[in-house]
């Protein structure tokens, strides 16, 4: 049985984990075997299928994507003693896209089951078990970090010297404990106050959170810099000692720069002291975290949805004909009791929130906007941006083998399934986003921006059947997830421009012609009732 070039390298600190408590020995043997079987796994980082062939590996064949994004932090970290400005945005980029990876793809090594029937009845330590599992995690984000941080180290070390490559290393080490620990800390505490499917569904919505926080904690970042005479100036709030980057970019300040403020010795003592504490208390609270992965097996009676009146009378003027309903229902089910769904699009949705925000304050920094009079309100268009990728995942699900039972049913045709799923989309999902921004827009810039807020509604509706049928139009629910690849995702991307076109086309009415926006918007509705009823035509199955 071949060894792990991995495995051997652990074995150089096996007197950590014997200080520590851990039997080094069985945690080996359980990373051996768990390595050996993800060698025979498909992987699923890119959501795509592979041969059999291509399988031995695939995980570190699939991190090509890492080394591209590697290259982005070369100007970063090679270049200028702007440390703290060029740390913190380096930081920030390798914390975000290790903890993204975390949650969609190591969320379930952590939250693992299956192997306490075998693992439980042995005479190991639940601290040994838990240990395996966090080298496990960490192994494979050492892969990760590796191919995101090599060109870009070798570069530095040229560059800027031993003393910035050595800390470097030194850092990107502390910030993959304190990741890891972090997200498990994170769990324990839900697993604490939950069971059965309420402790899934709010793993989904922690999961869903972090990915929310990253991305605005990202912008946020930026904020806290200032461009004076063309050099980058930290300006310092309460709120800064949050800011995690920070606190590994000051100590290039202290050892390179001579920077000993009071502020950069703090931001340097959170860096080493606050990842120990959390691997420390992460150690105190396995015994607890596996007693409570029991709950995950366990089940809870969901309740029962009443039936509304005035909802059931709303949904038959949206859908016509009883099938229609009857497949709105199941759509809207499916979205919201399907967790891989959830997890996918949920994400992209609370993006989609924030980003129309991010290009309006952006703008408005950058010079004195009168709202009354502005035009920025059209940036609501880029709440559009997760259609193309929630419309096609309609088209997969975890449970897609049944699909069969919709030729079980007295269909004609599929067209009222695509209808009802759509809409099902829109009502369900995007237009409450749409509810809750036109609000704010309206606050913003006034109640004259109503026709433009209606016109960019009936636009979504138009944009829905664009990306549809841009995805190639699959039967809702029929695919498994790991035949989306990266055909889809160039789908996706290039669907944006139809998008920027309407988007384009609504500024230039708008602006151009009185009443503008009325005119745009009746017209809009002409062409939603056309396409509408002509884009779904008989639709063979392709199940």
């Amino acid at each position: 049985m071949t060894d792990f070039k991995t495995l051997q390298l652990l074995d150089k600190f096996r007197i950590i984990f014997i200080k520590m408590g851990i039997d080094y020995e069985m945690m080996r043997k359980i990373l051996h075997i768990k390595l050996t079987m993800d060698e025979r796994k498909i992987p699923t980082l890119f959501n795509q299928t592979k041969k059999k062939d291509d399988q031995k590996y695939g995980y570190i064949k699939s991190l090509w994507i890492y080394v591209l994004f590697g290259l982005m932090l070369i100007p970063l970290m090679s270049f200028g003693q702007n440390y703290l400005f060029q740390m913190s945005i380096s930081y920030a980029m390798i914390i975000f896209l290790i903890m993204t990876s975390l949650i969609s793809d190591f969320s379930s090594v952590l939250l693992d089951v299956r192997d306490r029937s075998i693992l439980s009845t042995k005479p190991i330590s639940a601290k040994t078990i838990n240990a395996a599992k966090f080298m496990h995690i960490f192994i494979y984000l050492t892969y990760l970090t590796v191919a995101l941080t090599a060109i870009p180290l070798l570069v530095s070390l040229f560059n800027q010297g031993i003393v910035f490559f050595i800390l470097t290393v030194l850092e990107i080490i502390l910030i993959n404990l304190f990741i890891v620990a972090l997200t498990a800390i994170l769990y324990i505490v839900i697993l604490r106050f939950f069971d059965g499917e309420k402790l899934k569904d709010m793993i989904n919505y922690v999961q869903i959170g972090l990915s929310l926080m990253l991305m605005i904690g990202y912008q946020v970042l930026i904020r806290s810099f200032e461009l004076v005479n063309l050099d980058m100036v930290v300006a310092f709030h309460w709120w800064s000692v949050f800011l995690i980057p920070m606190w590994f970019a000051a100590p290039y300040e202290l050892l390179l720069n001579g920077d000993y403020s009071l502020l950069t010795m703090v931001f340097c003592i959170l860096a080493i002291i606050i990842p120990i504490i959390s691997i420390w208390l992460y150690i105190k609270l396995v015994p607890t975290f596996e007693r409570n992965l029991q709950k995950l097996l366990g089940t809870s009676k969901s309740k029962k949805e009443k039936n509304n009146r005035l909802k059931s009378s709303l949904l038959a003027i949206v859908c016509r004909t009883h099938e229609e309903r009857a497949f709105y229902r199941f759509a809207s089910l499916m979205m919201k009791q399907e967790r891989e769904f959830k997890l996918k699009v949920y994400p992209s949705l609370g993006f989609s929130f924030i980003i129309p925000f991010i290009f309006m304050f952006t703008f408005s920094r950058s010079e004195q906007i009168d709202y009354s009079v502005s035009m920025g309100y059209l940036n609501i268009y880029f709440s559009m941006l997760i259609m193309p990728s929630a419309v096609l995942m309609l088209g997969h699900s975890a449970k897609y083998k049944a699909a069969w039972i919709y030729k079980t049913l007295p269909l004609k045709d599929y067209r009222d399934l695509q209808k009802g799923s759509l809409k099902a989309f829109l009502i369900k999902l995007y237009i409450p986003l749409y509810i809750v921004l036109s609000i704010i827009f309206c606050y913003i810039y006034g109640l004259r921006i109503i026709p433009d807020l209606l016109a960019v509604l009936v636009t979504s509706c138009l944009f829905t059947i664009i990306c549809y049928f841009g995805m190639s139009s699959k039967i809702p629910f029929t695919k498994p997830y790991d035949e989306i690849g990266d055909a889809q995702g160039w789908k996706t991307i290039l669907l944006f421009i139809p998008l920027g076109m309407l988007a384009g086309l609504h500024y230039l009415i708008a602006s151009q012609i009185t009443f503008g926006s009325i005119i745009y918007f009746i017209i809009l509705i002409l062409i939603n009732l056309i396409i509408w009823k002509l884009a779904f035509k008989r639709t063979e199955s392709i199940i």
